[in-house]
This record gives structure tokens, sequence and C-alpha cells, in this order.
């Protein structure tokens, strides 16, 4: 929204600004929302869902097959369950939301323990390690310790 205005207010000080160049700038503004709206991701007993702008995918948790990080841009971690469905979210939501964490971790090692997940448990465990890493890191600044 900053950025509609922003960009209408130049354009408007500038002397160019029609009808045709505001739309050009509404739907560029809307477009970089699309793009970069981050998924909201909620979870529950068994299950951990992220929430798109047009559809929600839900991953059964104590159904894991697989569980992988792909490098790139951003580090995703991605999940796919027994059905075929696959979840991809942003590590750093985990960091931020504990009980989440919880959860997929209880999830994951229900699934360990079927015998379901034929790849991963390793991957998971050292997101685990880092994540706990980077907790500590955090403790230590917060407290002065560092």
């Amino acid at each position: 929204m900053t950025l509609l205005v922003l960009l209408l207010l130049l354009d408007g000080v500038s002397g160019r600004l029609t009808p045709l160049r505001a739309a050009l700038w509404t739907g560029l503004a809307v477009l970089l929302f699309v793009v970069l709206l981050p998924p909201r991701v909620t979870a529950g007993d068994g299950w951990l869902a992220t929430c798109g702008l047009l559809r929600e995918r839900r991953v059964r948790t104590d159904c894991l097959v697989s569980v992988r990080t792909v490098d790139g841009v951003a580090q995703r971690l991605v999940l796919r369950d027994l059905y075929g469905v696959r979840v991809e979210l942003d590590p750093k939501v985990l960091i931020g939301n504990p009980d989440i964490r919880r959860l997929l971790e209880e999830g994951a090692r229900t699934s360990c323990e079927r015998g379901l997940m034929t790849r991963g448990a390793g991957a998971l465990r050292q997101l685990s390690r880092r994540i706990d890493g980077e907790t500590a890191r955090l403790v230590f600044k917060v407290s002065g310790l560092e």
C-alpha cells in the first residue's frame, strides 16, 4: 500500500499521472503484494498447513514420508506425506514459532516410529540443531553473555 501511494505521489508531483498510469501502478503494486506475501503456517496435532493467497495445503506430519531442505535464494523445508501432499515452508517459521516446531517434530517422530519416513530424518535433526544453536545465540545476546 505504501509503495502504491509513493508511486502515485511521485507521478502526480511530476505532472505525468494519468488514469492509465494510475492503473498500471496499481497493477504493479498488487502483483508485488501477491508475489511477496508469505504463506501463513498453522499446525495442530498430526498436521501442518500453509495458507497462501489462493489455497491451503495441509500435510499429515504423523504420516510423513520425506523431509528435505532445498537451498536456493531462500532455504525451504519441503515436507511430503503418505498421501502425496507436499508443503514448503521457510525454516525461519520454526525458529519464530516453537509450538509449530514441537508439533512438527512430534509428528515426524511418529512417522519414524511407524517406519513411514524413508528420507529426511537426518535433515530434520540437522535443522533442529541449527534452530537450537540460533536460539542459544539469541538468548546469550539478549542476556548480554555474548
